[in-house]
């Protein structure tokens, strides 16, 4: 895949939410812009799957160095915490039974401000192998488009 600019690589990152419907494009932008906010320093990697859009939150562009994933799906947006299952959850907010990654179903943007998401995002942080840097340059890189995909909207069968 060629490289891109920054603002080429921003631009599909816009793009790959129309997909979806109306209410899940907003969702993902909001919730994306405000992980950025909070993630200031991070490596963000784009994956346009064949499932959903992933859009990796971490130190580095690679696969090991993410932390927290926002997967796009056509009916909810989640965050994934990678090492979810050490984390202390005493609200069972963590779905999943995966061995190394949990996820959370985000209503909106306003549930990453949530007390108990919040907490469990700050373990995330501190167990993370390897943290993010706040005053690193960060960076988004477009990983890769899966040129063949499940419908994006409920009802449509029809793949990309």
């Amino acid at each position: 895949m060629p490289t891109l600019s920054d603002n080429d690589a921003t631009r599909q990152l816009v793009g790959f939410p129309a997909k979806f419907t109306p209410e899940i494009e907003a969702r993902a932008h909001a919730i994306i812009a405000r992980m950025r906010q909070r993630l200031l320093g991070a490596a963000i990697s784009v994956y346009d799957s064949y499932n959903d859009l992933a859009v990796g939150f971490g130190s580095s562009d690679r696969v090991s160095d993410v932390i927290f994933s926002i997967a796009v799906f056509p009916r909810w947006v989640s965050l994934f915490l990678v090492g979810g299952p050490k984390l202390d959850d005493p609200k069972s907010l963590l779905k999943g039974q995966g061995s190394t990654v949990r996820h959370i179903a985000l209503a909106g943007p306003q549930s990453l401000d949530d007390p108990d998401v919040i907490a469990v995002m700050d373990q995330g942080l501190t167990l993370a192998e390897t943290p993010i840097d706040p005053a690193a340059p960060g960076g988004l890189v477009i990983k890769s488009i899966s040129a063949k995909q499940r419908p994006r909207r409920p009802g449509d069968h029809s793949t990309s």
